[in-house]
């Protein structure tokens, strides 16, 4: 089954038509600026040795997204986000598109502009995660209810 690759503006009207943003980027670089709206899961986290692979990225997705829910993923050139739609649709995630360009741009080797990201096309940007949409959020609810779980055992 191969990756539908959709452009910014295209991502932008599919979250007017209720689709979700998930932005896969570590979490220093979401909170530096995301697209406005977005969930952050990484897919990989940022560590002193560079980026590491995130090993509950699947469970995190698959306790917080329906696999039928339309879903858009994001990162910084399209590189990661197109790694996460390959491994949810292994997952049984069936409504997943990854988004070309990412939020800063796809270039080539040279340096060449091959696809403008979410933020040179000037869409809505925010600086703060919406409740409940930062990993730290994301994460802490599961904690959180598997804790009341064992509570009331």
């Amino acid at each position: 089954m191969a990756v539908e690759r959709i452009p910014p503006d295209q991502a932008a009207q599919r979250m007017k038509d209720g689709w979700t943003y998930v932005d896969v980027r570590s979490i220093p670089e979401f909170d530096a600026g995301h697209p406005q709206g977005a969930y952050n899961v990484p897919l990989m986290h940022a560590t002193s040795r560079g980026l590491v692979a995130n090993p509950d990225f699947l469970s995190v997705m698959s306790a917080r997204f329906a696999k039928d829910q339309p879903i858009i993923l994001g990162c910084r050139a399209g590189g990661r986000s197109y790694q996460a739609a390959v491994a949810l649709m292994r997952e049984g995630f069936t409504r997943v598109v990854d988004m070309r360009g990412g939020f800063a741009g796809e270039f080539t080797r040279q340096g060449v502009e091959v696809c403008a990201g979410w933020q040179p096309r000037r869409l809505p940007v925010a600086a703060t995660a919406e409740p409940g949409r930062s990993y730290r959020e994301l994460t802490s609810s599961d904690r959180d209810s598997e804790q009341t779980d064992r509570d009331s055992e």
